[in-house]
């Protein structure tokens, strides 16, 4: 039986979400490898958007199953603490990722003899002053590229609770709020500081990435009420899926000045520090088309060959902070034996492998399996009693009360 579009949104866990972001977990691992040939065919390559948004979203959508009716269901206080407590372990997840990542660069530049990966990373002044490199650190001012997606989820899950009071308030002002929020940054800027020696901001602007984040946190509490497909808005949303192909994808617009002057003309809505409108309308098409694709066929997620990316997903924190540290090995990996093809799909499959068994392995610690009771010797035996054993054909022998 196919699960309809309400059964699947109102389960525990989303299918979509998951596997989502699980194919996004992927991708922001082979777009971290430096050098990696994979990266020409990354979605980010055919259109303004790219896997960032997709964990954003998936993010805001599992946050509001996991923390929304926490507000309803024992109030404010608590609702609160555990949303706190969410950005807790977040917060050390972040330290955690960047001391080993941190680690791995010094090993690799010391144990081979191929570059400087502590400064190819941009981490000289952390280890030269590190004082002020270990007090930014702690304090989120110091937030190094690579290491500036979870300090701006850390912001938008600390704004739950002031979108969830205010569409309480009032509805409109709920939903209204996340955008006018977005365009107050767009037109003032609320710029954080990701470094003690220079201006440098946080990449990821939080106060404009919210959009996104409360996007599909508004979807999933059912404050915005998304229609079944419509055949012109598939049509219209694919439509502008394909005209920025030929804008963003390097070998068409490099060679055709036509389209690189469209894309020169609207740069500035692809800006991806403070989010721009274009790469939220190229993630809104990208969804309607794929949910359009997907709508009562829903089941196909559950396929065996998909769980996999579905278990990715589900573990999507621990995944992320595993593919950031692997993707500095992966460099060492090129730089050692080349970035022909095959040394590419060894590198690339054996990452994701890594992954996928992380997953596995998260979620069967998280699953507890220690505090399942052994089973009774006399329960065995009369559950052995009561289902005979198979016969030499393999096939279980019914008994008449079956």
């Amino acid at each position: 039986m196919t699960p309809s579009d309400s059964q699947v949104k109102s389960s525990r866990r989303d299918p979509r979400i998951d596997v989502l972001r699980g194919v996004a977990m992927f991708i922001i691992f082979v777009a971290h490898i430096p050098g990696n040939p994979w990266t020409g065919y990354i979605p980010a390559r055919f259109g303004p958007s790219d896997a960032t948004e997709w964990f954003v979203f998936c993010s805001g959508f599992a946050s509001a199953i996991a923390f929304g009716g926490v507000f309803l269901r024992v109030g404010w206080v608590l609702g609160i603490a555990r949303v706190l407590h969410r950005i807790w372990q977040i917060y050390w997840a972040q330290i955690g990722m960047f001391l080993a990542t941190a680690g791995v660069c010094v090993l690799g530049t010391w144990a081979l003899d191929t570059r400087n990966y502590v400064q190819d990373l941009n981490l000289i002044p952390f280890f030269e002053n590190p004082k002020e490199g270990l007090l930014g650190l702690l304090t989120l001012t110091y937030v190094p590229n690579l290491f500036d997606i979870l300090p701006m989820y850390m912001v938008a899950l600390l704004l739950i609770p002031v979108m969830v009071a205010l569409y309480r308030l009032n509805p409109l002002i709920g939903l209204a709020a996340p955008v006018v929020l977005w365009a107050a940054n767009r037109a003032i800027g609320f710029d954080l500081p990701a470094e003690w020696w220079s201006e440098r901001s946080w990449f990821f602007n939080p106060f404009a990435w919210q959009l996104i984040f409360f996007t599909g946190f508004a979807i999933a509490r059912g404050w915005i009420t998304i229609p079944p497909p419509h055949r012109a808005w598939v049509w219209l949303s694919a439509a502008y899926l394909i005209v920025m192909v030929p804008i963003c994808y390097g070998p068409i617009f490099n060679n055709v000045p036509f389209f690189d002057a469209i894309g020169l003309a609207i740069l500035p809505t692809f800006d991806k520090t403070d989010f721009g409108l274009a790469r939220y309308l190229h993630f809104l098409a990208m969804a309607y088309v794929m949910r359009a694709a997907l709508y009562g066929r829903e089941d196909i997620l559950y396929a065996r060959w998909i769980a996999p990316i579905r278990k990715v997903g589900q573990q999507a924190l621990a995944v992320f902070m595993t593919s950031i540290v692997l993707s500095r090995v992966g460099m060492m990996a090129f730089d050692i034996w080349g970035r022909d093809g095959l040394t590419a799909l060894i590198v690339n499959a054996v990452g994701g492998a890594v992954l996928i068994g992380v997953a596995y392995g998260v979620g069967w610690i998280k699953s507890e399996p220690w505090r399942r009771q052994p089973q009774p010797a006399s329960t065995v035996a009369v559950s052995d009693a009561s289902n005979p054993a198979p016969d030499v054909q393999g096939r279980r022998r019914v008994s008449p009360a079956e």
